[in-house]
């Protein structure tokens, strides 16, 4: 071989004589062939692919830049050159003949590589991304190939005179043209065209340099350095990193791979019927073949089987199992090969530098080496250390990435699952475990995708140590191999132990999370009743179960933590010990001792990453059951729902039998019923009798037992209560269906929307609040209304919508809107009514009774049957005498008073007022009930400021937006969480640290010293005691290392448990005390977060940053100290270092910080949007928006993403830049000890250039836990802020009142005033009046007259602006909130229940005895129906009392009142959802059982208050009119007027 080459370039090939001299040089047949050749041929196998872009691309090409032209210029010049070297091999060969081939070769073999370089420049520019990595990683390997003959020539020139100087010249044109295209092919090269999409994300168009050192990225940091960045500086995703892209293509995957699941868990079933042979259970198996039917395939009939039945007593349903992780591994299959290539280099890498370390410590030992050797091996550690660093950063670039994307499509899934559940899966879990499953579940997934590669490069990297520890130290390296394997085990056990405590604690804490949403949402009636202290109890039991399970977790945690420190330390005391014990020839020498520690601490990295690995994977494993049990689960069955066009017929009914859940009692049962199209039929029917049912079965949200029902055109639907989303008023109603504004105005005004529009700040652009929070029930019930009515459906669906609005806007609407001369009098509408009224105008009655239908038709033709609704009519219907009479308003319409009752009614009587008046009424009407309109702080105080504001006013952003802190995380958090921890703890904890370090530095010094016994002993025996020393110090000071480390472990366990508790103490008692105002204008979702994320955060998260970022800092300045005693010039370059690692550190960390901010408050929406898609869904499906839903929740989606995706980038571009600072040191570390070489010990050079070798990752790892503990210290700030919310007066103060009080119940009103908010006008303006002992009062008034306003004030929701009120002669401000609250009761509008038992909702404190809990119900009517529970009083309601009807709820409601039996009742009348009899059950027990009490009712309808003893008639705060009803209807006043509207004449008054 070699003499072939030699004859080719006509001089000596390879000689080593060459090398072993001081001024070594290579032979010029090697530096023109091997040095020429590697190159070239890198670039000849690489650069035909980056020619595809020309061939295959149909795009038009991008425009010429100056930089492509000066590219194109070089490589011109390039060709020339080497065209001059061709023809000046021809001129010599012709002149003296005899030129060696290599002169022909390499010129053509350059014009050709020339060439192509200038095609490939050309190729690039169909591409967006200009600048071709293959070219530049080619100008680099051919620039560093060049340097060999570079000095050469050099060398040779400042000898002797030049001999070929045609060619020396040559070289040099072509080397430093070479030189200019690599630096040009360093900046990114971009298109005028692309630059918009370089704005937008300047990734797309980064050159190669720019990508791999994260350059690009610049420009963000110091952005973000000047300013606080807010999620409008962020630059958008790449197109295949967004959503929908990513879901695209998982959901294709997660759909094949979980057929194949369902096939194999037919499979199992049919085993275990095999197995189980019970003929019994092999029945209700054949039912089960619940899962195994297609998501997707809804169209096959289903058999299924509750999960629920066997829940509690055989093991719990079987799912398809174990497609998620393939599903996703296929997914994203690029993304992972690319990672394993990077790693795979890394880890190869990882080896050489122990290998160049021991030949740098042979050559400092031995004294006649050559100097360029030391510093080649300098420069040769300096670049693998470089090369090393880049391929770990696109690694992890590429591991962070893919955690992100499997989020984003985990998260998508779960909403796209959420849309299509079932309801039998749906009631599975709440929608607090589906928001964990977002939150923690799909994080969960993000954690471990970011690790992933460990669990193959793990093993790798050992088993590779170990081959070249074998090496170095013989079989004694398999004393250490076993202590490592002992160690495995005793890490299993613990992993396994902490999986129990994680799965019991994410059990506490969906536990703790459930209760949690319902205290929030129940707020109002917590504070009504004076509930707070029973949940508080209730959350802190949970939380107590928590923590125990927490500090158990921590201290196996500090164990763990414990074995790993002792494992790399025991792990090389065992091998050199065994090592110099086996024979005495072995003598531990520095070359050995530090190959072999360097490799220990190669190791020290997988082992440390494994057991964090696997324990992620475990909780994994967790998530993975809960997401493929969720993702797997049933379907909605829609298959019952026909949509055949018949004619004549709108919806039918065909013997429909629908349940709620399969196996349960039919809801609805043989319904068989034909409705025209365009006709009116009205559903009527007793509570409980399935009027809702039947409306949820067209909605096809219930089970199908038999029979089907055809329904023919679009739907629309109005639930019975108003669903609203957190968006503009217009957003409500337009419902993403395209902006027709003459249609909306008239909807608006059929809805009587129009004055309200003028009482909101904001018109229809106010923003509404979540759950519709700043709307009147009666106004949300409208704008639901107007939802569907400007829809234009076909096909009306209306459950109750009249229910909640004051009769006479019920009577509007049904003439304006959905009676035979409304705007929907063309369509098929389907009411579901309580109202009487209304019934002579339908064209049809349905009338139920359980479930079934009792009798169907037309109002005269059910009058003359005389059945069931005949004797209904009789029993209601005496007091509408002359029924067809046009003003018989809806008796039983009731509702909610805020209804704007202007312009709707034409005998409104007080349209005398004058504007001022007008003006506060109408400022008054929104911020009736819902209390403090929860507008930003800076709400506009009256109408006329709001009109001269500009377009964007104040009072129309309800919620603001949540405060993102900025700047600095205030020293002081730390502190405080120092001290929740204890100061005293913490002096220990570090301490402890302290002692770790200073073991672990004293052990590195005596093995450095122990090393260099090798060169004092050289040819002496090795005394023993001497070598029995030696190792009994090293392994004690190894061992002390442990122990402080597990004894600041332990303390700082206990210490965060400490801090844990009185955190989330001290947070939710402040949330618990704070006033009604702060949960109005605060979203829920908000205050859960702060008790989910942050809690955990706190708990989990806070305690194990600080812990990491302590050792590191420790670790680091032990290095440091270590490298400065060797060389202490070291110190010197120390100081530059560090000032660029500071300055770095400064610009990111300003960056990261906010980064993550925007990170949190991002995501909030994700997790809100989807809590109110799981609440509308019926809403969503009825109007078949999923896909709109869908594409907002990518929305949301990318815009997390995007921000969580920059601070990934911001991580790896700090990475990059510490890592260079890292190899920095290892070079100068080396590079020192070249140069002292005479002076130093070859123990203490292995030492310091090993601690260098080791820096690099710590200080990565440095910033990385400073940031994340900075990062994670916010949770503290966003807790630390709830903390400090303002509390309401104390609910006991020093005066209490008097035993037994009130013991008459008389309440004195002086000039009381009240307002919502300091900066808003008073609602209640001075009222005086007095209510005797047992006094009957009924309350009346206008919308916005301030009835409401009144029990929040008797409550002390609401606290006087001025007056007072006294009961039986104590005034009620002096005494505390529960004192007050206790002794009052109320039956509140919206009936709210708990989750627990049916008793814990009557007597949440268990003071009353069972027999009084029973008489309760009784008088309730309930006493038949809980009877008839399984459970009795233990029946387990469900989250917002869903499995009750809210009849049955506002029962419950009532039971609890009669359960208090205070001597003053308020009942704020809540006869909305109740029907007529139900209402007479109310208003008779009250009657009877409230007859010695003082009863205050909040009427809506006038009938329900004509017998009570006096009548107050409220208007605009004030009271205007104060008499018996009698002496009112005699005088013409405005409570006549009132009754004339509801037709109410003298005679009938008492009817009712």
């Amino acid at each position: 071989m070699s003499a072939a080459l030699e004859k080719f370039c006509g001089s000596v090939f390879w000689n080593d004589s060459y090398l072993a001299r001081p001024d070594a040089d290579l032979p010029v047949c090697f530096q023109q062939t091997v040095v020429v050749w590697v190159p070239l041929g890198f670039f000849w196998i690489l650069a035909p692919w980056q020619l595809l872009p020309m061939c295959k691309s149909r795009a038009k090409k991008s425009s010429v830049t100056k930089l492509y032209i000066i590219k194109q210029v070089l490589a011109a010049l390039l060709v020339l050159a080497a065209v001059a070297g061709l023809a000046l091999a021809f001129v010599e060969d012709a002149e003296q003949g005899g030129v060696p081939a290599v002169q022909y070769t390499n010129p053509g073999l350059y014009i050709a590589t020339w060439i192509m370089v200038l095609l490939i420049h050309d190729a690039r520019r169909f591409c967006l991304c200009r600048d071709s990595g293959v070219l530049f990683c080619f100008w680099t390997l051919s620039l560093l190939c060049g340097i060999l003959p570079f000095q050469s020539l050099v060398r040779k020139a400042l000898q002797e005179p030049i001999s070929d100087l045609p060619r020396f010249i040559l070289f040099f044109i072509s080397y430093g043209l070479q030189l200019l295209l690599f630096l040009v092919s360093g900046f990114s090269d971009i298109a005028p065209e692309t630059k918009e999409i370089g704005k937008k994300n300047p990734e797309v168009t980064a050159s190669f340099l720019s990508s791999i050192t994260f350059q690009w990225y610049s420009s963000m940091v110091f952005k973000g350095y000047r300013k606080p960045l807010e999620i409008e500086d962020v630059w958008e995703l790449k197109d295949k990193d967004k959503t929908k892209a990513l879901y695209t293509a998982f959901e294709k995957n997660m759909k094949s791979a979980m057929q194949k699941a369902r096939a194999e868990l037919e499979k199992r079933k049919r085993k275990k019927r095999r197995r189980g042979g019970d003929p019994d259970y092999g029945n209700s198996m054949s039912k089960a073949q619940s899962q195994d039917v297609l998501v997707l395939e809804e169209k096959q009939p289903k058999k299924k089987k509750k999960k629920g039945d066997n829940e509690d007593s055989g093991p719990p349903e079987d799912y398809p199992r174990g497609w998620l992780m393939k599903s996703l591994a296929k997914t994203f299959k690029q993304n992972l090969l690319l990672a394993v290539a990077f790693k795979v280099v890394h880890d190869a890498l990882v080896f050489v530098s122990p290998q160049l370390l021991k030949l740098l410590i042979d050559f400092v030992s031995d004294k006649d080496s050559y100097a360029w050797q030391g510093y080649l091996y300098a420069i040769l550690l300096f670049l693998t250390a470089l090369l090393q660093s880049l391929c770990l950063q696109q690694h992890f670039s590429l591991c962070f990435q893919l955690g992100i994307n499997v989020r984003a499509s985990l998260i998508a899934a779960i909403y796209k699952k959420s849309l299509t559940m079932s309801g039998a899966t749906r009631k599975e879990s709440t929608v607090g475990e589906t928001v964990n499953l977002m939150s923690a579940d799909a994080q969960r997934f993000m954690d471990l995708a970011n690790f992933i590669h460990q669990l193959w490069s793990g093993p790798l990297q050992i088993t590779l140590s170990i081959v070249f520890l074998w090496r170095e130290l013989g079989p004694s390296v398999l004393a250490g191999i076993a202590t490592m394997v002992l160690l495995l085990p005793i890490n299993a056990f613990l992993v396994a132990k902490a999986k129990k405590i994680q799965e019991r604690n994410m059990k506490n804490k969906d536990e703790r999370m459930k209760i949690m949403t319902e205290i929030l949402n129940g707020i109002k009636i917590l504070k009504l009743f004076a509930w707070e202290p029973s949940f508080e109890k209730r959350v802190n039991e949970i939380r107590a179960r928590e923590l125990k399970n927490l500090l158990n977790f921590s201290y196996l945690q500090s164990v763990s933590v414990f074995v790993f420190t002792c494992a790399p330390f025991l792990v090389s005391l065992a091998s050199f010990a065994v090592y110099v014990l086996v024979d005495e020839n072995n003598i531990l020498d520095a070359k050995k001792a530090f190959t072999a520690i360097s490799l220990f601490n190669v190791l020290r990295f997988p082992m440390a990453m494994l057991p964090m690995v696997l324990s992620s994977l475990v909780q994994t494993n967790v998530s993975t059951v809960r997401l493929e049990r969720y993702l797997s689960g049933e379907d909605l069955d829609t298959s019952a729902i026909h949509h055949n066009p018949i004619a004549g017929s709108a919806v039918r009914f065909t013997d429909a039998t629908f349940a709620w859940e399969q196996n349960s009692s039919a809801a609805i049962r043989d319904v068989t019923l034909d409705i025209a199209p365009g006709s009116l039929v009205a559903v009527v029917g007793a509570v409980g009798s399935g009027k809702s049912s039947l409306v949820s079965a067209m909605l096809g949200e219930m089970e199908n037992i038999k029979g089907h029902i055809n329904i023919q055109g679009s739907v629309a639907y109005v639930p019975q209560q108003a669903w609203i989303q957190n968006a503009t008023l217009k957003d409500n109603i337009i419902f993403g269906s395209e902006l027709d504004e003459a249609r909306y105005q008239q909807v608006l005004k059929a809805c009587a929307l129009l004055p309200d529009l003028e009482l909101l700040p904001a018109g229809d652009q106010t923003e509404i609040g979540e759950k519709g929070i700043n709307l009147s029930g009666g106004q949300k019930q409208r704008v639901s209304l107007a939802r569907a009515v400007y829809s234009d459906a076909d096909i009306y669906i209306l459950d109750d919508p009249l229910s909640a609005v004051d009769a006479h806007v019920g009577k509007y609407l049904f003439e304006h809107v959905l009676g035979p001369k409304g705007l929907l009098q063309k369509k098929t509408r389907i009411l579901v009514t309580h109202s009487i009224s209304f019934l002579p105008q339908v064209d049809n009655i349905v009338v139920l009774a359980a479930g079934a239908v009792s009798e169907h038709g037309s109002y005269s033709t059910l009058l003359a049957n005389k059945g069931a609704f005949s004797q209904f009519l009789n029993l209601y219907g005496n007091q509408e005498e002359d029924v067809s009479e046009e003003n018989t308003a809806a008796v039983a319409l009731a509702g909610d008073e805020e209804e704007a009752d202007e312009d709707v009614d034409p005998c409104m009587e007080e349209r005398t007022d004058d504007v001022v008046t007008m003006t506060l009424k109408r400022e008054a009407s929104i911020h009736q009930r819902k209390l403090s309109r929860s507008l930003s702080k800076k709400s506009t105080s009256s109408q006329k400021k709001a009109q001269e504001e500009p377009p964007n006013l104040k009072g129309q952003r309800l919620i603001e937006k949540e405060a993102v802190e900025t700047g600095r995380v205030k020293f002081s958090m730390y502190l405080r969480y120092l001290r929740a921890v204890g100061l005293c703890f913490s002096f220990w904890i570090a301490t402890g640290y302290v002692g770790q370090y200073v073991a672990y530095v004293g052990s590195n010094l005596w093995l450095s010293d122990w090393t260099d016994d090798s060169k004092r002993y050289q040819n002496q025996t090795y005394p023993t005691e001497l070598r029995d020393l030696r190792i009994g110090v090293f392994g004690a000071l190894g061992i002390a290392q442990g122990l402080f480390l597990l004894f600041a472990t332990t303390l700082s366990a206990r210490g965060c448990m400490r801090a844990s508790r009185l955190m989330h103490q001290q947070l939710l008692s402040n949330i618990l005390r704070a006033p009604m105002s702060f949960f109005d204008t605060t979203p829920t979702g908000r205050i859960v977060n702060r008790f989910a994320k942050d809690i955990f955060t706190v708990d989990e998260t806070i305690p194990m940053s600080f812990r990491s970022w302590l050792s590191c800092f420790m670790a680091i300045i032990s290095t440091l100290v270590v490298i400065c005693l060797a060389t202490p010039f070291f110190a010197v370059v120390i100081v530059p270092l560090s000032i660029f690692y500071c300055f770095v550190l400064c610009f990111y960390v300003s960056t990261s910080r906010q980064l993550r901010r925007l990170d949190s408050v991002t995501r909030s929406p994700i997790y809100s949007h989807f809590g109110e898609t799981v609440s509308g869904l019926s809403v969503i499906r009825a109007y078949g928006h999923q896909e709109r839903f869908l594409k907002q929740n990518e929305i949301t989606m990318d815009i997390n993403q995007k921000s969580v995706y920059s601070w990934i980038i911001s991580n790896r571009w700090l990475a990059i830049r510490l890592e260079f600072v890292g190899s920095l040191v290892v070079f100068f570390s080396a590079l020192l000890a070249v140069i002292a070489k005479g002076t130093l010990e070859g123990g203490i050079v292995g030492l310091s250039i090993s601690s260098a070798l080791n820096v690099t990752q710590t200080l990565n790892w440095l910033v990385r836990t400073s940031s994340e503990l900075e990062t994670n210290i916010v949770a503290v700030e966003r807790v630390h802020e709830y903390m400090k919310v303002k509390n309401e007066a104390p609910w006991v103060t020093k005066k209490r009142p008097p035993r037994g009080w009130p013991s008459r119940g008389e309440i004195q009103f002086i000039d009381y005033k009240v307002r919502y908010r300091p900066e808003l006008d008073l609602v209640l303006q001075g009222i005086t009046c007095n209510i005797g002992s047992t006094e009957k009062v009924g309350v009346v008034g206008r919308t916005g007259a301030g009835k409401s306003s009144l029990t929040n004030c008797l409550f002390r929701i609401l606290e006087a602006a001025g007056g007072k009120i006294i009961i039986d002669g104590v005034d009620i401000a002096t005494i505390g909130l529960h004192d007050l609250r206790n002794n009052l009761t109320i039956i509140p509008q919206d009936p709210v229940l708990f989750t627990g038992t049916l008793r814990m909702n009557l007597d949440p404190f268990d003071q009353y005895p069972d027999e009084e809990v029973w008489k309760a119900l009784e008088l309730a009517h309930l006493k038949t129906y809980v009877q008839g529970l399984p459970e009795g009083l233990l029946h387990l309601v469900s989250e917002g009392g869903e499995n009750l009807s809210v009849g049955q709820r506002q029962l419950v409601c009532l039971a609890r009142a009669l359960l208090r039996k205070a001597k003053i009742l308020i009942l704020d009348e809540a006869t909305a959802a109740v029907d007529l009899e139900t209402d007479n059950l109310i208003q008779t027990t009250i009657r009877s059982e409230f007859a010695d009490c003082t009863v205050l009712t909040i009427a809506h309808r006038l009938h329900t208050i004509m017998d009570s003893n006096r009548v107050m008639v409220l208007h605009a705060g004030q009271i205007v009119e104060f008499d018996s009803p009698e002496e009112l209807l005699m005088k013409q006043g405005t409570f006549s007027a009132m009754a004339k509207d509801a037709g109410i004449a003298m005679a009938e008054t008492t009817a009712l």
